[in-house]
């Protein structure tokens, strides 16, 4: 006999909810139907509160408990839905963890069958996020998670030597070899820039947001005008130029202006950096 044949209506329900909420609070107010089952709630109880939307589809098998969606939500039902082993990968991981923008709430969460938690590492992530995006964005993420101390280089290069043949493993191991570590000042070249702007009493930018499905440095939204740093790892190939180019060109399309500062310039010229910045600002 079950549960039901030796409990009160009401101590079934109790029982029922606490099993509920304790679940969907363990995983952002997501549950999966087979979880549901495994902890004593029958399937009766499930498609009474399916329909009465208290449980509220979001994948086959896969519900929201309650009228709203928490932070994480979406990524969770995704592995949810995709089974044991499922992992929040690449972009998708890459934004919880702050190192790349915001997740586009239209595009589909990135799921890998791995084994772990929810979440790939933070070295996994950069991994296969450099199979995804552009190299600007590579770097910005690298230096952001190793300034954060998220993660080591030497993390990365043991990611490296385990999986040699990634699609993005070259461009990440050219990044973070020794010639190349220049890259992860980034976010040196931001507080001195920032430092800069205060000093001369103009007004603060977002910095590091997407405007026209790229991530800029420093953006005066009122203004409609992007600055960006270069002088990092391969910013001087010819390849990183064409690609810059074609990057200010978009950017203007979309009716931004552009302004490209190098290292030099913030490190030597200040004075005369904030006088082009105040011009660009005030046209």
């Amino acid at each position: 006999m079950g549960r039901s044949d030796h409990m009160p209506v009401c101590e079934r329900r109790a029982g029922d909810e606490e099993a509920i909420t304790t679940l969907a609070a363990r995983q952002h107010g997501v549950v999966a139907r087979t979880q549901l089952l495994a902890a004593g709630v029958s399937e009766d109880v499930v498609d009474r509160r399916v329909k009465a939307n208290r449980l509220r589809r979001i994948h086959r098998g896969v519900y929201l408990v309650g009228p709203f969606r928490v932070p994480r939500a979406h990524e969770m039902a995704a592995v949810l839905a995709c089974g044991g082993g499922a992992l929040v990968s690449h972009a998708s991981a890459a934004a919880l963890l702050e190192l790349h923008g915001e997740r586009d709430p239209s595009e589909p969460v990135a799921v890998s069958a791995q084994q772990g938690d929810p979440l790939t590492a933070v070295a996994r992530t950069i991994y296969d996020l450099a199979s995804v995006v552009g190299q600007r964005e590579l770097e910005r993420a690298v230096a952001n998670a190793v300034s954060r101390s998220a993660v080591h280089v030497t993390e990365l290069r043991a990611l490296l030597q385990r999986y040699p043949r990634g699609k993005g493993a070259g461009r990440l191991r050219a990044l973070i070899d020794a010639d190349a570590l220049p890259a992860l000042t980034r976010s040196e070249a931001e507080k001195r820039f920032l430092a800069l702007i205060r000093k001369a009493g103009l007004p603060a930018p977002a910095v590091n947001v997407s405007v026209a499905r790229y991530v800029v440095d420093f953006f005066w939204r009122a203004e409609r005008f992007i600055v960006e740093v270069d002088g990092f790892a391969f910013h001087s190939s010819a390849h990183r130029f064409e690609a810059d180019r074609r990057r200010d060109a978009e950017l203007a399309a979309a009716g931004m202006r552009v302004m490209r500062v190098t290292w030099r310039q913030l490190a030597n010229e200040p004075l005369a950096l904030v006088v082009r910045l105040a011009q660009a600002l005030a046209r």
